[in-house]
């Protein structure tokens, strides 16, 4: 076999929908889903706080390919098409040299099949718009780079990973940027269920439970099986892959990043799995291993998903666009914390448009009274909707909003928002306070309830 002739890293980015963090064991999930995973965060590089920009597919996936957020491109709903002006991750890996490949769910087109000029610069496609309109669990459809229906066999998981796993052998002898996006967990939508593969839903049932869901419900009694399922088949599928990279001699030069669009909080929040400004809908699992970041440790800032364009550029060794919103994780793995935010922003849109920080200790989110969550992008005027204490009260069971002994904690957090909303490139809003209620013995002030 002859030995890859560049040195520099190939980059793989492994991309699950709408898995929640807690379902990983360095998260304390108790069933053992995610070996593979957690291997990963243990000898890589742990992203403990890692969050979505944009709780839903389209605008979420714009993010990670374009690192700016929705309402700058544009794509802050499902169904807008990146602007062909838009350069994503694809361009950038391309122009520097890098062979490029996407297999799996593109969400950021308006067709189906996806036109070349709507693929984002990849050069091998093999992948739907919509890959849960496309395909079902044991029915996975895509189409080639000249639009060509192709049916691959297996579990769709599998099928996907049979598909990148023939790509990276393929490319094994020039640098390569593949990006492998799966379905799962994300629900089947036609028939509103967690189709796992068969016989691994069964293992699942009256598991554990997460305490949003134990206390809130929603769907989860129902789908929680299949969910878990999938994540197993996903993280089994990670194993393959790494694998692979072992068997090729290429798994020492090659960089690898696994996280989520989204989490998902089974209707307890919302009509629909996400779409809100909670824990549930927003954190997501991540861990990045290869060069530059093996060793790395657990990172304990809080990490944007539009914080990850920039970073794996600039662990290729490829120049970071002045455009992109985000920053590299690569400074902070060198202890240097300068400048690093102390808050993530959260655009949300489709069940309102709202806005939303998380500290370390604090979630507050606003809402506009008086916009289409589908036709209007932002607003000029936002209404105090949520506010949660994340060191006492970590799956907001509690909304404190209004409450009077947190006046100052809502005020400090409505500045941040404001500002954080104006650097996104946003026009500066008004935001409506809340009306006081009384809080009982709750007390707090600025010193004990650090923002």
């Amino acid at each position: 076999m002859a030995e890859q002739q560049d040195n520099r890293p190939n980059v793989v980015v492994f991309f699950t929908d709408q898995q929640r963090w807690d379902t990983t064991g360095v998260h304390d999930n108790p069933l053992d889903l995610t070996p593979n995973f957690d291997r990963m965060a243990k000898n890589g590089t742990h992203v403990n706080n890692s969050f979505t920009c944009q709780p839903v597919c389209g605008p979420a996936r714009s993010c990670l390919q374009t690192g700016l957020y929705a309402t700058e491109s544009g794509c802050y709903r499902n169904g807008i098409p990146l602007p062909s002006d838009t350069k994503t991750m694809g361009h950038h890996f391309a122009e520097a040299g890098y062979h490029t490949g996407y297999i799996g769910k593109w969400h950021l087109a308006d067709e189906e099949p996806v036109p070349e000029s709507q693929r984002g610069g990849y050069e091998y496609w093999l992948a739907a718009n919509v890959l849960e309109f496309s395909s079902d669990a044991y029915n996975t459809v895509v189409y080639d780079n000249d639009n060509e229906s192709v049916k691959l066999p297996g579990y769709r998981v599998d099928a996907l990973t049979d598909a990148a796993i023939r790509y990276i052998d393929h490319h094994q002898n020039e640098p390569f940027f593949l990006f492998l996006s799966h379905l799962e967990p994300h629900q089947q939508n036609h028939r509103d269920e967690y189709v796992a593969p068969d016989g691994y839903r069964e293992q699942y049932i009256s598991r554990w439970t997460p305490p949003d869901l134990a206390s809130l419900g929603g769907s989860s009694q129902q789908h929680l099986p299949g969910y878990y399922g999938m994540v197993k088949r996903l993280d089994e599928a990670l194993g393959r892959l790494i694998d692979t990279l072992t068997s090729l001699n290429l798994l020492d030069n090659t960089i690898i990043l696994f996280t989520s669009d989204h989490g998902c909080h089974f209707k307890t929040r919302t009509a629909a799995y996400k779409r809100s400004c909670h824990e549930s809908s927003i954190r997501v699992p991540t861990a990045i291993q290869g060069p530059g970041f093996d060793g790395g440790g657990r990172v304990n800032e809080l990490v944007s998903l539009i914080d990850l364009p920039p970073t794996l550029l600039d662990a290729a060794g490829i120049e970071v666009p002045s455009e992109m919103q985000g920053r590299s994780l690569l400074p902070l793995l060198k202890g240097d914390k300068q400048g690093w935010p102390e808050e993530v922003f959260v655009q949300i849109s489709e069940t309102q448009v709202g806005r939303c920080i998380r500290t370390q200790r604090w979630k507050y989110s606003v809402k506009a009274v008086d916009k289409d969550p589908v036709n209007d992008s932002f607003s000029e005027e936002y209404h105090e909707e949520f506010l949660y204490d994340l060191q006492n009260d970590p799956y907001e069971l509690t909304n404190l909003v209004g409450f009077k002994s947190h006046q100052e904690v809502s005020q400090t957090l409505r500045e941040r928002l404001i500002q954080r909303i104006i650097k996104a490139g946003e026009p500066e809003p008004v935001i409506i306070p809340a009306q006081v209620k009384p809080s009982g013995q709750r007390s707090v002030s600025l010193e004990d309830g650090h923002v």
